[in-house]
């Protein structure tokens, strides 16, 4: 899981990555086009949002892994023991 994940999270950061600079490229290209590319950036941010989401998640499963307590996984993300379990449990 941990190799295929990082591999998946690298893909979606160069989609973003790539994204980026086609609208940047776009922008630059097509200056008598009154639409913006706002829609397809935040396109762009859903992705590396997903990503960063994903290594969350990894994260998580690896410190339950590890034994770490729904107690000690809330602390660090700022929230209850019980809003962790339900947030990330399973």
């Amino acid at each position: 899981m941990g190799e295929a994940a990082a591999a998946e999270r690298e893909q979606l950061k160069q989609a973003a990555a790539d994204a980026d600079a086609w609208l940047d490229q776009l922008a630059e290209d097509d200056t008598t086009t009154a639409e913006s590319a706002d829609d397809l950036r935040a396109i762009a941010v859903a992705v590396r949002a997903i990503s960063t989401a994903s290594t969350e998640l990894d994260a998580v499963a690896a410190a339950r892994t590890n034994g770490k307590s729904w107690s000690a996984i809330g602390a660090v993300l700022g929230v209850s023991k019980q809003a962790a379990r339900q947030r990330y449990q399973g």
